[in-house]
């Protein structure tokens, strides 16, 4: 049985090691490149992206819905594993919660992105319609920014007191921050109730706003009433489709932080298989609702729609479509089946996988109906039929990534990835029932 010291020594944060910051010196190298990128989209305007009259929506819209998805799954996974208080859930929770943070931030910094001129966001609010699903964004995702935000705080406030008075000896100002920000934890019974209840309310409230969330981007497309969005099927649609990528990205970044932080005797293969069944469990369900979305209007289709689907099926974007529909969701499920498959390595290589598959798929749902518009295309240049990112946007976007994961490095130096004071309570447990 480990001792309460033992459990502090393998948890608490430490510094960054050699790796840890070569990591966040090339993850900077990125970010920069890219904000100079947006500076002089900025200064030069929207001329400096392919993004058209047509392709009005492009690389940046599928990074915001790619970015909604992955926090709207590490915050409901999270949510249903407090309130189902499974025991399994205790080295997972912290990290799917950290995860969700930096993906609903950057998800709204990508659409100010999006806008042209950060300037135009103040739009957005002097201008709202509550007709329109743009305005209900708007309050929504603030909204369930410190949802998520609160749901990863109160957990980490027993935490906090361990921390500072870990660190009270060995470095005295970060014991002061931890003590600050445990707000005066002691642990008395009436703390644990409060705290506790605060908890379950907050995992309550992020499911119906995830799912409202998620909805409301949804509406945002079908509400346009254009083909290939014009669909009822596109609220779960997209939801189901948040499965797959926000499993497939807590996958990837739960196997990172095992191997880097040496959590190996945390995070065990039990967890992993956990994860594998989940992820081939949500790629059924998307691969059901992508019948829906494709099958029903093959047989049933309009003239455009069939322009529509032939681009996808055999035309300009059959190669990316097959490539997601089959390596992104056919492929894991084949070998999620199996329970090698299911160990941490092979299922780190699916995760990554399904995680680029999974953003390919946002840019194909979002570009190719805009290539196709009711009108002709006549007057206009050639360049317009057809859109692929400039090298900005490519800059721009792979600094979004990079941004998000650079917070969720720096949150995982200062925050133990995984609950202190829960594994103690949890061995406790364990041990007093063996007895």
């Amino acid at each position: 049985m480990k001792s309460r010291e033992q459990f502090i020594q393998d948890l608490a944060p430490k510094k960054f090691n050699k790796l840890e910051k070569v990591w966040l010196i090339f993850l900077f190298v990125i970010i920069f490149a890219g904000f100079l990128a947006y500076v002089d989209q900025i200064m030069k305007g929207m001329e400096v992206t392919n993004l058209n009259d047509y392709a009005l929506w492009g690389i940046y819209i599928s990074n915001f819905v790619f970015f909604i998805a992955t926090s709207f799954v590490g915050a409901a996974t999270v949510a249903i594993l407090r309130l189902t208080q499974n025991q399994w859930r205790t080295p997972l929770v912290r990290i799917a919660e950290i995860i969700s943070l930096a993906a609903i931030i950057m998800a709204g910094i990508t659409i100010i992105i999006d806008l042209g001129r950060p300037d135009r966001a103040l739009n957005t609010i002097i201008y709202a319609r509550f007709q329109s699903p743009i305005t209900w964004d708007v309050i929504i995702i603030p909204t369930y920014l410190f949802a998520i935000f609160f749901l990863l705080y109160f957990p980490l406030l027993p935490d906090f007191a361990i921390l500072k008075e870990f660190y009270s000896k060995t470095n005295p100002k970060l014991s002061k921050w931890y003590g600050k920000l445990s707000l005066n934890w002691k642990a008395s019974t009436a703390q644990k109730m409060i705290q506790q209840k605060s908890i379950k309310i907050i995992a309550i409230l992020v499911l119906p706003l995830g799912l409202i969330l998620q909805t409301i981007d949804a509406w945002l497309f079908s509400s346009t009433y254009r083909i290939g969005w014009n669909s009822t099927n596109f609220g779960p649609y997209f939801i189901s489709g948040a499965l797959v990528a926000g499993i497939g990205t807590l996958v990837v970044t739960i196997y990172a932080v095992r191997r880097v932080k040496g959590l190996e005797e945390y995070i065990t293969d039990y967890h992993f298989d956990k994860l594998g069944k989940f992820l081939a469990l949500a790629c059924l369900i998307y691969l059901y609702f992508n019948a829906n979305e494709y099958l029903m209007p093959a047989y049933a289709s309009t003239e455009n729609e069939e322009i529509h689907l032939n681009t996808l099926f055999t035309g300009h974007y059959s190669t990316i479509f097959w490539f997601v529909t089959i390596g992104g969701l056919i492929v894991p499920v084949i070998f999620l089946l199996f329970k090698k498959g299911r160990k941490p390595f092979p299922l780190f290589l699916i995760g990554l996988l399904v995680v680029f598959a999974s953003w390919w798929k946002r840019y194909i749902i979002v570009t190719p109906t805009l290539l196709h518009p009711y009108l002709p295309l006549q007057g206009v240049p050639e360049s317009w039929r057809d859109y692929f990112p400039s090298m900005h946007e490519w800059l721009i976007t792979a600094s979004n990534l990079a941004t998000a994961l650079f917070i969720f490095t720096l949150l995982l130096r200062y925050l133990p990835a995984i609950g202190i004071q829960r594994s103690i309570d949890e061995s406790a447990l364990e041990n007093s029932d063996q007895k």
